[in-house]
């Protein structure tokens, strides 16, 4: 067919034009399968991993810790410091929800038990432990227990907090907790079967430590980027153990910290305090003066610690992060370093502090040495003194498993000892038979107490006051005018078993508390569940087991032989290998084993907890109100109460009978006994009643108010004519009552003790002992007498001093009427050693008071001290008061000692008590060994190897 040549062009273009087509089909074909294969890429292979770091990289602001301020003694040696360690930690990176919390609650256990697989601890500061009778407990009391339940449920006040709330068991915070974060719930006693995990549960310990950490967790709820501790100060083998299963451990990390170290802690622990975590009264008040303060805070909780917090707390440093769904830092930017915190420097002499710790701890070990006998037992007799109170060598044998150096609980375990074994199978039959015939008086016996042997009088008083300390009797509802109550307390003629039956009857039992889940329908049917009770908690409680032992003991059940083995068994002391081998043999027998352990220092004073057990010295320089020493023995390790608190050996602590976290320097308070006779002196010498040539007569008793007439010290002896400076000299208690006598008269000379107290508090004021004594740490408030000017006078009626408060007494004393407020602080730094801060003590006040005056007082200080001849070796003159203060006829008297050297220029001014330490003779003779140290006759080495000696002089106080 023709074709014209416009034909053939035109279909040569549409041939083109054709294949362009096609092209362009085929390229947007195939751009569209590259973008459906995008979005299916981007949507539906990695859309959720997209998603997730889209939605989680997220801004976060996030405060750096600083590091903590060194605390240094008054020549620059380091207290407190910081170490460089690890912790474990978590985060809660998931949803709130309940399969988050099931695997939150797996990972956090996992990891506990890797920690305590390689003996690493988990940190326990929560208001809950586990008691060593199984039981869970509050680890704190009153307004701090209440303000740990108001957290709990919720509450920004402990006024918030319903009745129920109030009067929960700890029991009840770990239920309630454990449902909280799906943890489980509560089934047989011992075990907790989760409803949330079938099949599995979780023993005591072990539930308590996934609710601490979940509630350290919830405090971070708004802010889930934060870690919380789970472990701190951790080993090498922990930290790899948790990085080798850092992929399945989600929200598990390790972290580079610092930890708080005490050098030489048991010296100063009482003056240091300690840290932990913030709580949340410490968190309100800290945000107050600064508001970067937040809920997992390491803080100061006692002491220095607390006391200089902002100072050593140092600023915390910021920085702005990116976070992926792991929780880890993707991009930092905005990075501002943290500041260390200020260096703090303590007017205290830590070498001085350290001699006069270890000086103290031997001369108390030197009076118990003294006082033991080879006796079963001491009966006081009438009338008797308490200086004639003697140790009888069995209560040193039970005191060893009283205040826990032996641990009875390790008895029965299967590489338990000869001795242990031997013991632990005489006191389960033995106890056996107890536990019975308390049944038997429960339900059948019932025999009047007063008929009672001595050992189930004592097994009575016990388990009543247990029901009291239990809530079972409550207190509150008993009628203590009833004839029954009293025919119990104090006629003691009915039986235990009455008095309980008749407790229910009047609704006097807390039936509740009884753990009954079922109305009984009569008394009788309540009165045999009491009993059931009563039996349950005996069998459990060790305190009552312990008490058993001392039965044991006085019926020779178990021997002292067996006491001395049962230390050597459990390692609680270390024996020269040639006396193990003599008392082997039986050539030494238990008694010189006993007294060569005390002597050795193999059982101190502290663990014993025998009078006396405890003592204080504080010593200041009189001129600048600086202390140089403040010594409470016993003592405790405050590094094992930082970075976490170990929970076994703080409970270790709060059961030790010595009583260890008290300082008491600070906290003790006592009569100050003839010590306070400076002060009277004072107020009859300034108030006119008596001037320095006055002449009272001591006749050995007062008779001026009548019977019963007050006696001196030194009665049926008498001191005759004496004057301000004699009186002071023989402490002659007839010229102080009539001091105090003559300060009662009033314009008629009518005898009004009201005013003689009023006289007498207002110097006692003057002196610095109506307030505390302005140390920064903390200090019981002392209470200057209210009643008896005649006894006031002698530094008795109602009058209680802490050590520190007669510290600051006699070195106004000391220096001639400058009270100051004390001092443990001399300057702060920074870490660059710039000087931010220097302290110096405040005067308080300036007695306004003759030199005549001062002068008859200080020489009947000098006078004093020259008459005991113990002192005689010194080289330097030294002015003092012995003072002896009564608390109770059934155990010693308080010894206290006030003294400053030299007596023509005063360096220092010394306190030193020894609570129930016989004699004031006691105390004078540790401050003069300690003086020794100081004015450097005599180094604590010397000091310390000196044969044990405690010279009774027969003087008075």
């Amino acid at each position: 067919m023709f074709q014209s040549p416009l034909f053939q062009k035109i279909t040569a273009f549409l041939r083109k034009d054709e294949l362009r087509i096609w092209l362009v089909i085929a390229a947007v074909i195939a751009t569209g399968a590259a973008l459906i294969y995008k979005l299916f890429s981007l949507q539906i292979v990695h859309g959720d991993e997209y998603l997730s770091s889209f939605r989680l990289r997220i801004r976060r602001d996030i405060s750096i810790e600083g590091t903590r301020g060194l605390i240094y003694d008054r020549n620059g040696n380091v207290l407190a410091y910081n170490d460089l360690a690890y912790s474990v930690i978590v985060r809660n990176l998931g949803e709130d929800s309940t399969s988050n919390d099931l695997k939150l609650n797996r990972t956090i256990l996992e990891a506990i038990e890797i920690i305590e697989e390689n003996h690493d601890r988990i940190d326990s500061d929560f208001g809950v432990q586990l008691l060593p009778s199984g039981n869970y407990g509050f680890t704190q009391e009153g307004r701090s227990k209440n303000r740990f339940l108001a957290d709990i449920y919720g509450h920004p006040s402990i006024d918030d907090l319903t009745e129920e709330e109030r009067e929960a068991t700890a029991e009840d915070v770990i239920r309630v907790l454990a449902l909280r974060y799906h943890i489980g719930t509560f089934s047989e006693p011992g075990n907790y079967a989760s409803e949330f995990l079938p099949g599995e549960g979780y023993e005591k310990d072990r539930l308590l430590q996934l609710v601490c950490v979940r509630y350290h967790l919830s405090l971070n709820s708004f802010q889930r980027y934060l870690a919380t501790t789970i472990a701190s100060d951790v080993s090498e083998s922990t930290v790899a153990a948790i990085l080798e299963n850092t992929n399945h451990l989600e929200g598990i990390d390790i972290e580079d910290t610092t930890v708080r170290r005490y050098n030489d802690a048991e010296y100063f622990a009482q003056i240091l305090g300690y840290t932990g975590r913030i709580d949340t009264e410490e968190l309100a008040a800290l945000s107050l003066q600064d508001p970067d303060y937040s809920a997992n805070d390491i803080v100061g909780k006692s002491g220095i610690e607390k006391a200089m917090e902002l100072d050593l707390q140092g600023t915390k440093g910021k920085k702005t992060v990116y976070v992926d769904s792991l929780g880890n830092e993707l991009e930092t930017i905005n990075l501002v370093l943290p500041e260390a915190g200020n260096d703090v420097y303590l007017t205290i002499d830590a070498d001085l502090q350290k001699a006069a710790y270890d000086i103290l701890e031997k001369k108390l070990a030197d009076i118990i040495l003294n006082k033991i006998r080879p006796e079963k037992e001491y009966i006081q007799e009438e009338d008797a003194s308490s200086a004639s109170i003697i140790i009888p060598i069995y209560d040193v044998y039970y005191s060893v498993i009283k205040n826990s150096v032996i641990d009875i609980t390790q008895f029965d375990r299967k590489d338990a000892g000869s001795t242990e074994k031997a013991v632990h199978a005489a006191f389960a039959n033995y106890s056996e038979d107890v536990y019975r015939k308390v049944e038997k008086q429960l339900l059948t016996d019932r025999d009047p107490y007063n008929e009672l042997t001595r050992e189930f009088k004592n097994y009575e008083t016990y388990i009543v006051q247990m029901l009291y300390n239990n809530g079972v009797l409550d207190r509150s509802r008993i009628d203590t005018e009833d004839e029954t109550y009293n025919a119990w307390t104090t006629e003691e003629t009915i039986s235990m078993a009455e008095f309980l039956s008749y407790a229910i009857s009047r609704n006097w039992v807390n039936v509740a508390d009884i753990e009954m889940n079922t109305k009984y329908a009569n008394s009788e049917e309540a009165f045999k569940a009491l009993a059931g009770y009563i039996d349950r908690q005996l069998r459990s409680d060790l305190s009552f087991s312990r008490m058993i032992y001392r039965y044991m003991l006085l019926s020779d059940t178990i021997t002292g032989e067996q006491i001395c083995n049962l230390l050597i068994e459990q390692g609680c002391v270390e024996v020269p290998v040639a006396e193990k081998a003599a008392f082997d043999a039986g050539e030494e027998d238990a008694y010189t084993f006993m007294v060569n352990r005390i002597a050795n220092h193999d059982l101190t004073p502290a663990q014993l907890n025998l009078d006396p057990y405890s003592g204080s010295m504080v010593i200041t320089d009189p001129w600048t109100g600086q202390v140089l020493a403040l010594v409470s023995y016993p003592s405790f390790d405050n590094n094992r109460m930082s970075n976490g608190v170990d929970a076994v050996y703080y409970e270790k602590l709060r059961n030790d009978l010595s009583k260890p976290l008290i300082n008491y320097a600070t906290q003790q308070r006592t009569a100050p006994g003839s010590t306070f006779k400076m002060v009277s002196s004072a107020a009859g010498l300034m108030e006119g009643v008596i001037e320095t040539d006055t002449e009272i007569e001591c006749t050995g008793w007062y008779t001026r108010l009548g019977e019963p007439y007050p006696r001196c010290w030194v009665y049926p002896g008498h001191h005759g004519l004496l004057n301000v400076t004699g009186g002071i000299a023989n402490s002659c208690n007839d010229f102080f009552y009539d001091v105090g006598y003559r300060l009662s008269q009033d314009e008629n000379e009518k005898y009004d003790s009201s005013l003689g107290i009023e006289k007498l508090a207002r110097y006692a004021e003057m002196f610095g002992l109506g307030e505390t004594s302005g140390i920064e740490i903390e200090e019981a408030s002392p209470l200057i007498s209210s009643e008896d000017a005649i006894r006031s006078a002698i530094g008795q009626g109602n009058s209680n001093y802490t050590t520190v408060g007669l510290a600051r007494y006699v070195s106004t004393v000391a220096n001639g009427g400058i009270c100051y407020n004390l001092t443990l602080l001399d300057h702060v730094n920074a870490t660059d050693g710039t000087l931010l801060q220097t302290k110096e003590a405040d005067i308080r006040n300036v007695i306004d008071m003759r030199q005549e005056y001062w002068d008859a007082i200080h020489e009947g200080m000098r006078e004093v001290v020259q008459g005991k001849i113990y002192f005689r070796d010194l080289p330097v003159e030294v002015a003092g008061k012995t003072g002896t203060a009564q608390e109770s006829t059934q155990r010693p008297n308080h010894a206290l000692f006030v003294c400053y050297a030299p007596y023509d220029q005063p360096q220092i001014a010394v306190a030193t008590r020894i609570a129930n330490g016989y004699t004031s003779d006691y105390a004078a003779q540790i401050t003069k060994e300690v003086l020794e140290y100081y004015f450097d006759v005599s180094d604590r080495e010397e000091i310390l190897s000196k044969d044990s000696e405690i010279v009774t002089t027969g003087e008075g106080d």
